[in-house]
């Protein structure tokens, strides 16, 4: 009964983690706050009348079916007591009193960076979100995100088909698909990556949610990097998070002329790490040695070549499309993918195709 009466307590409306702590704290156990007179129970420091009428044994039959639900869905309830429970989530302002989490639930205890962008977004900001996550996934991080449409579908999608690892949070309950595009991504995390929500099944989405959600895709992950955002985005609601978190922020500059890309230039504006490319992210993890691409280079490559050696780390390997992504002409990257095969640190295979030279 302990799980469950524990979840009957922390699922009480606005009893948040500081009074759930003090309540345990003073009676002992979920049981004993949950057998308390109303008179006990409204001695406590910051315990309100609403609250007191809120904390009934009740709550068990609601919690009974919660653990029930989870179950049969094949998903895990994870409590702060389970060492289960991703310790990166125990540390931050506001942590989870619980947690429901559907697929790969290790996932949760791996080096992660969260991705953020906005729903509407450029070509430019799909190209870079899906080069950054395909090529941080394959260096062995995991992608979180926060299941959206726009950029955030992009990211775990690029993620899973790095062959690496995604945690994707929603602002739901699991078997509610918001938006309703993402049925097939929902799908495919559950099956290849994790889902991670502090909603109980069947919970529909509601305005706080989302923000709420938030702080949890920055709480997982060390870094937070935003790709694309205007300058009123809801992404920088997670930037907020994660720098109230201890948490470092990236952000991939954009256009100057670009609406789109406003919030993230002003993030760098204001002291946020311009994200030029993989090393940028990975030595904010100690992996820049040995897992970002060029990262034991020759000194004198030029910032071309450099750009370049980035470009193919992330997966990308025709010249045409090496040269899309960097704006630049063929004709011109041509001349510096030929220029790095002669120094040996690429190699071509049929079809001007390039491929980083692994040893």
């Amino acid at each position: 009964m302990t799980d469950c009466a524990y979840l009957a307590l922390a699922m009480v409306p606005g009893i948040g983690r500081a009074r759930l702590e003090v309540l345990l704290a003073t009676f002992g156990s979920a049981e004993a706050v949950l057998d308390a007179s109303p008179e006990d129970l409204a001695a406590v420091e910051g315990v309100t009348p609403a609250l007191v009428t809120a904390v009934t044994r009740s709550m068990l039959r609601e919690a009974e079916d919660v653990l029930h639900r989870v179950a049969a869905l094949g998903a895990a309830t994870l409590l702060p007591a389970d060492p289960a429970f991703p310790q990166a989530l125990r540390e931050i302002p506001d942590a989870p009193t619980y947690l429901f989490a559907l697929g790969n639930s290790s996932l949760l205890h791996d080096h992660a960076v969260g991705i953020v962008g906005s729903r509407t977004h450029s070509r430019y900001g799909a190209g870079v979100t899906r080069m950054f996550a395909g090529g941080l996934a394959r260096a062995g991080l995991v992608i979180v995100s926060g299941m959206a449409r726009g950029l955030d579908a992009i990211a775990h999608g690029a993620a899973l088909d790095a062959g690496g690892g995604t945690v994707g949070v929603l602002g739901n309950g699991f078997g509610v698909i918001y938006p309703v595009s993402n049925r097939t991504l929902y799908e495919r995390v559950v099956a290849e990556g994790c889902l991670l929500t502090e909603h109980p099944p069947g919970a529909r989405p509601h305005r706080g949610s989302f923000p709420r959600r938030n702080r949890l895709i920055s709480g997982l992950a060390r870094v937070t990097l935003v790709t694309e955002a205007r300058r009123q985005s809801g992404t920088l609601i997670t930037v907020g998070k994660a720098l109230s978190q201890g948490r470092d922020v990236l952000a991939v500059p954009g256009p100057i002329t670009s609406p789109l890309s406003a919030g993230c230039n002003h993030l760098i504006q204001c002291g946020a790490k311009p994200a030029l490319g993989l090393r940028d992210v990975l030595e904010e993890y100690g992996m820049a040695t040995g897992n970002a691409p060029g990262a034991m280079l020759p000194s004198n490559l030029s910032e071309a070549e450099r750009r370049v050696l980035d470009v193919l780390g992330f997966g990308t390997d025709h010249v045409d499309d090496v040269a899309r992504h960097l704006g630049g002409s063929v004709a011109d990257t041509l001349g510096v993918l030929t220029s790095l095969e002669i120094r040996g640190l690429v190699t071509q295979e049929p079809g001007k195709i390039f491929r980083l030279c692994t040893t």
